[in-house]
């Protein structure tokens, strides 16, 4: 069977206008799968392509563990009244004599109605010297200053009050219903009252992070774990600072996903199964699930651990390569966790930059009818 040269010719003119589309660079979402494998340290790249499987997900499996140390969860319980720096005292000193070290003639009792609290935590009495209020409660200087003054005046009684000052407070600040400071009283002696006493956190509990400032020390614990770990309910300690914050790890979609962004993430710990359901899926008439990729710069231990090697130093460009065709891929996939800032990617399936070549030849000449009609022109009308 013999060909015409108008067959020929328009052949000929057909392949030439795909050729010079392809040629042209289609749109796409990305890179493609072999444009990712380049850039391996086997060719081009330096980056280290891994495919996922059980020892991998097993090494990389990395959640941040966050809590409390041995001295904020050993801390004993603060009184409710216990004084302060600052803090104002009024005391009142009877002596059983008529002519008493404090008392004037005719009186037997003394009031001091304004005793600071210095910077250093002690108060001044006359006749029973410096005493440290810091930290103690009334009662307990009470007792420091009649033991002090019966040496020197028969059987004193002593009365001790809190003219002004807040005594022991903590503030409360971040995602709580109410931000502010607030003294610890009998039911707020404790990190989950304390809260509750603020009306709680307003954002959602599985994110919710609980920062307390104490000192110089800073430590966090997830909300939730308050309530799973009893351990965790601490006692605080007069000028704490709780901060009630939302996690702030993100992972970055892209490629043939639902959706392409910066997604936060909704839980302590995300699978990949779960971070792409979270941006809608895998798109059903693009994606290919054979290249399905997250990105993330691993640190030195991990890498030559999931590599097997033991010379590598510094943060490492890894990439991940999830197989969801494979008869285990969704179970790695649901295995394999999702890190703070790492890039999930997916490609597009190997036909689509074909059918975009397709739609942009035809659309561009309209019909198939107009290429034939091109290829007679090129080749002459018989």
């Amino acid at each position: 069977m013999k060909h015409s040269p108008t067959r020929w010719a328009r052949s000929i003119a057909l392949l030439a206008a795909v050729s010079v589309l392809a040629s042209c660079g289609l749109p796409r979402v990305g890179p493609n799968k072999r444009e990712i494998f380049a850039g391996s340290v086997q060719r081009e790249g330096d980056a280290f392509i891994v495919s996922v499987n059980d020892r991998v997900t097993r090494s990389t499996a990395v959640v941040p563990a966050l809590g409390f140390s041995d001295a904020f969860r050993n801390a004993s319980i603060v009184g409710s009244d216990t004084i302060q720096a600052g803090d104002t005292l009024g005391l009142t000193i009877w002596e059983n004599v008529d002519d008493g070290l404090l008392a004037g003639e005719a009186a037997n009792s003394t009031i001091l109605e304004e005793v600071q609290v210095d910077g250093a935590g002690f108060i001044f009495v006359p006749y029973a010297g410096r005493i440290r209020a810091a930290g103690n409660t009334p009662e307990r200087i009470r007792h420091i200053i009649t033991q002090r003054l019966e040496d020197q005046t028969p059987d004193p009684q002593v009365q001790v009050r809190r003219v002004a000052g807040d005594g022991s407070t903590v503030s409360l600040v971040g995602a709580v219903g109410s931000q502010g400071v607030f003294a610890i009283e009998r039911p707020t002696r404790t990190l989950s009252a304390m809260i509750a006493r603020a009306g709680g956190v307003t954002i959602e509990p599985e994110i919710a992070q609980i920062k307390i400032i104490r000192g110089n020390q800073t430590e966090t614990i997830w909300f939730q774990d308050l309530f799973k770990q009893p351990e965790f309910d601490i006692a605080l300690r007069a000028g704490d600072r709780i901060l009630i914050e939302e996690d702030t790890r993100a992972f970055t979609a892209l490629g043939a996903t639902g959706s392409q962004a910066r997604v936060p993430f909704e839980a302590q710990s995300l699978s990949a199964v779960e971070a792409i359901a979270t941006v809608g899926g895998l798109l059903s008439a693009t994606a290919d699930p054979t290249g399905v990729f997250v990105f993330r710069n691993e640190p030195a231990e991990i890498a030559n651990t999931v590599l097997g090697r033991t010379d590598l130093v510094g943060a490492q460009r890894m990439v991940y390569v999830l197989d969801l065709t494979q008869p285990n891929g969704m179970f790695m996939a649901r295995d394999f966790v999702i890190r703070d800032q790492d890039t999930l990617y997916v490609t597009e399936a190997p036909y689509v930059q074909w059918d975009k070549t397709i739609a942009s030849l035809t659309g561009s000449l309209s019909s198939v009818a107009t290429v034939t009609s091109i290829a007679d022109t090129l080749s002459g009308s018989e």
